[in-house]
């Protein structure tokens, strides 16, 4: 835990023994009375906490960890990426959205292909409670406050009117006359490898990268990515995991940004 977050209304209230956050900062952290920790408001400001008293007996009616909180950033920004997911494995949505959430990018759009298991969609793992709390550990693991936005959609086709209507374009393949560069990865008849799509990336305000299911995108799918203005690119001719491919996508894209400074 890099940064203990709270909601905005847990700041003026103690910590319950009981809660994670509690268990983490005294048995893993060994914090006392005194000591600071990093913290922050889930989708606000970082700071310092301070511990002012803690009552380590459960049975007392006013046991807990009581803290002091002084702001002293806005907490790491997301960057303008925003990622199109095929519906994966549900044991690989729990690290992919961790990961996901530790790079940064701003929006997740997790949606079902026509190669996709429709049955993933219903898995319990992607109700909003807990695939939150899933990003919500990928931005405690990057020290950062601000949460990715998640959406789910039912088709590509959905998926793609959401996040073009977000992004105020008509969706009808203007591709870089746009402010937005799309990226379909692919590693059937791609045009080019990632890093070379993206030697124009600095000049587009926002990034959007599509990877599909397991078993790829379908030809009518590859046809529609086109017709909306996305290029094709592959990171190699090797297959990775619909987790794998996005983390490692999108680790190279906020690279090609200039957001990792390496």
């Amino acid at each position: 835990m890099n940064i203990c977050l709270f909601e905005k209304s847990e700041i003026n209230k103690p910590l319950k023994l009981n809660d994670e956050r509690s268990e983490h900062l005294l048995k893993i952290l060994h914090k006392k009375e005194g000591d600071t920790f990093t913290a922050g408001i889930i989708d606000g400001k970082s700071g310092l906490a301070q511990i002012e008293k803690i009552v380590a007996d459960k049975t007392a009616s006013d046991s807990g960890i009581y803290f002091s909180f002084e702001e002293t950033g806005d907490g790491k920004p997301l960057f303008p990426v925003k990622m199109i997911i095929g519906f994966p494995r549900p044991i690989q949505l729990k690290r992919l959205l961790r990961d996901i959430a530790a790079l940064g990018v701003c929006e997740v759009h997790l949606t079902a292909t026509e190669l996709g298991e429709k049955s993933y969609l219903k898995s319990t793992l992607v109700e909003k409670g807990n695939a939150y709390k899933m990003l919500l550990d990928g931005t405690v693991q990057a020290g950062s406050t601000h949460v990715p936005s998640l959406y789910m959609h039912n088709s590509l086709t959905e998926c793609l009117d959401q996040v073009q209507k977000g992004l105020g374009e008509a969706g009808d393949g203007q591709g870089e006359d746009t402010q937005t560069l799309y990226l379909a990865l692919d590693n059937v008849r791609a045009e080019c490898p990632l890093e070379r799509a993206m030697d124009d990336s600095r000049k587009y305000g926002m990034t959007v990268a599509a990877i599909g299911s397991e078993r790829g995108w379908t030809d009518k799918e590859r046809n529609l990515l086109e017709s909306r203005g996305f290029k094709r690119c592959s990171m190699g001719e090797r297959i990775m995991r619909t987790e794998t491919a996005a983390t490692v996508s999108g680790a190279i894209i906020l690279n090609k940004l200039g957001f990792f400074g390496i």
